[in-house]
């Protein structure tokens, strides 16, 4: 199954007789907020207008454990996250649409978390509720409860020492800004730079002007230079795990797998022991 679904493709299975659960990820980094500016309300957005029966989940609080040396956004307790997703309608037997505000991190986040635990068929609407032409409901769902019970796995999972191993035997990916990978600014974590041997690839080159994903041989195109040869093993880390899902989902569509490191940055920066390379090349 393709890991993305286009708007109208999603219009028409709505229409359908089983139509996919749908879940609302509405959710901004706190960092892009302007001086100032009022805190992001996710869940007011989505009170506001949603796609029809879509639901709204919590990225920080249901996506995420709590904040500490496990980096910013560590893996939730998945017994907090199975409730959640069985609130929200989720069963293994049924479609999962996930979609956000129209970067895809956030929505990229639960597609992951929801693979990684074993659901089957979960997709991220391309371009997000910017792509949706259709009409809004506001207010809040009352889903059926659903069935799902989460199943982790460790394959597409690193912690800090398997990233470490995978930038000297495979390939690791950076998927933040270029001027954090060099070290320049670090708005957020301890200290600037990146894991000795990752490779620069800012998630933001894997989606054109409207925030849709390039094509997916464009993309496949794109990893390939950076180190992809399809016989290596990938993995990407962002900040704090969020937008690297997005570049791990980015990897699905161009037709390669690759593991995400959760703790990403904001754990790797946390510890003064782990070594931290600058500059525009790897090492």
């Amino acid at each position: 199954m393709n890991a993305i679904i286009s708007a109208s493709e999603l219009a028409s299975d709505l229409a359908g007789e089983n139509p996919p659960v749908l879940l609302d990820i509405r959710w901004q980094l706190s960092m892009a907020k302007a001086a100032g500016a009022p805190a992001f309300d996710g869940r007011a957005e989505y009170r506001a207008g949603h796609i029809p029966g879509a639901v709204f989940v919590d990225l920080d609080a249901d996506l995420a454990g709590k904040a500490g040396p496990a980096g910013r956004h560590p893996l939730p307790d998945v017994e907090h996250f199975g409730a959640v997703m069985r609130a929200a309608g989720v069963s293994a037997d049924r479609d999962v649409v996930v979609y956000d505000g129209g970067q895809g991190w956030a929505a990229a986040r639960a597609w992951w978390l929801l693979r990684w635990t074993g659901h089957p068929s979960v997709r991220v609407l391309d371009g997000g509720l910017a792509a949706w032409t259709g009409p809004l409901e506001s207010g809040e769902e009352s889903p059926a409860e659903g069935t799902f019970a989460p199943v982790t796995n460790t394959t597409d999972l690193l912690d800090a020492d398997a990233a470490a191993a995978l930038a000297r035997s495979g390939l690791l990916l950076d998927a933040r800004a270029a001027e954090r990978y060099r070290g320049d600014i670090e708005p957020i974590d301890r200290v600037g730079g990146h894991i000795p041997g990752a490779v620069s690839a800012p998630t933001t080159e894997n989606v054109t002007a409207d925030g849709t994903f390039r094509p997916a041989a464009e993309l496949a195109a794109r990893f390939n230079s950076l180190g992809a040869s399809g016989t290596s093993e990938v993995g990407v880390y962002c900040g704090s795990g969020v937008s690297a899902a997005h570049e791990v989902l980015a990897l699905a569509v161009a037709g390669i797998p690759a593991s995400l490191y959760v703790g990403s940055w904001s754990e790797w920066s946390s510890d003064a022991s782990r070594p931290v390379a600058k500059g525009p090349d790897p090492q």
